[in-house]
């Protein structure tokens, strides 16, 4: 394990640079940065969604800087200050990252972390370990001995295992690209094993089914771009098991918050109805109006929502 150690310190610029480098280019040339700075606290803080998306690219600006010092910074033995510097930039960037996501935490919990520059839900658990993993990462990039270039080739299948052992752990924290691998891994298991929430015919099926659901269905794939949090309330009527997100849509006047709802049959689940009828409505938060389904027309790569599928 001791001596795992050097290898990490001398592989940490290149792992730090490559993950600041996506989440950077994602924030500072992203064409969803605007709409997604819609729904962090900055535009609480900061009291204008433009200046939001300044603030975000702003940062992703300073993370590309960081990878490319980390990239190309050779570390040396020779005294001095100057190689350790990236790293120290880069686990200084992680403190100010989990600052950013206890001050949100606290403030409005139902915020997106906007870490990445795409669609996540609220701040949770992974999201503080990604933080914290930058600070990691900067600490041991500022100890590295020698180039992860030379270690790449000195070194490579321990490289490699361990290089494939830190993208494992990063798309494990990462609930952006869940809809990679994650959830093809759930309904892998859903084929093979069956619902672990059954219900019998006609009895209504636990909330989680009717999330399982809802989370496979073409409705909830044409919509996720508005959604920017996770279940934050549901109720029965009338038949219907109404599931209630927090979202923005892109209209005229920049990012208008919204609750999206969706109704989905109370007895149905991933068993009895693999394709279900979803019921989709958009509601702006600030005049309570209902919003016609064409308000999704203006997501990016979608086509209009359906009223069902």
């Amino acid at each position: 394990m001791i001596a795992t150690l050097p290898l990490v310190s001398d592989l940490a610029p290149l792992v730090c640079g490559l993950l600041l480098g996506l989440t950077g280019a994602a924030k500072l040339l992203g064409r969803r940065t605007a709409q997604l700075a819609a729904g962090t606290v900055l535009v609480r803080v900061l009291g204008d969604g433009r200046r939001a998306t300044l603030a975000l690219r702003t940062v992703g600006g300073s993370e590309l800087v960081l990878a490319a010092a980390l990239l190309t910074v050779p570390a040396t033995t020779a005294p001095g200050p100057a190689p350790a510097l990236p790293g120290l930039a880069t686990a200084a960037l992680g403190l100010g990252f989990t600052a950013y996501l206890t001050y949100a935490r606290a403030t409005a919990p139902e915020s997106s972390c906007g870490c990445s520059a795409r669609a996540e839900g609220p701040i949770g658990v992974r999201s503080f370990t990604r933080a914290g993993l930058v600070v990691v990462g900067g600490l041991a990039a500022a100890g590295a001995d020698t180039t992860w270039w030379s270690t790449l080739t000195g070194r490579p299948a321990a490289s490699a295992v361990l290089l494939l052992a830190a993208a494992a752990l990063l798309l494990s924290v990462s609930s952006d690209v869940d809809h990679l691998w994650l959830v093809p891994l759930r309904r892998a298991g859903l084929r093979l094993f069956g619902n672990p929430l059954p219900a019998a015919a006609g009895e209504r099926v636990p909330v989680d089914a009717t999330v399982q659901l809802l989370e496979r269905s073409l409705a909830w794939e044409t919509t996720r771009p508005a959604v920017r949090s996770a279940l934050l309330d549901h109720w029965d009527d009338d038949g219907w098991r109404v599931l209630r997100y927090s979202g923005t849509y892109p209209d005229a006047r920049g990012s208008r918050p919204v609750s999206v709802l969706f109704a989905l049959d109370i007895t149905a689940d991933i068993v009895t109805a693999p394709n279900p009828a979803v019921r989709v409505c958009l509601v702006d938060e600030e005049t309570e109006e209902i919003l016609p389904p064409e308000a999704l027309a203006p997501l990016p790569h979608r086509t209009p929502l359906p009223l069902a599928d």
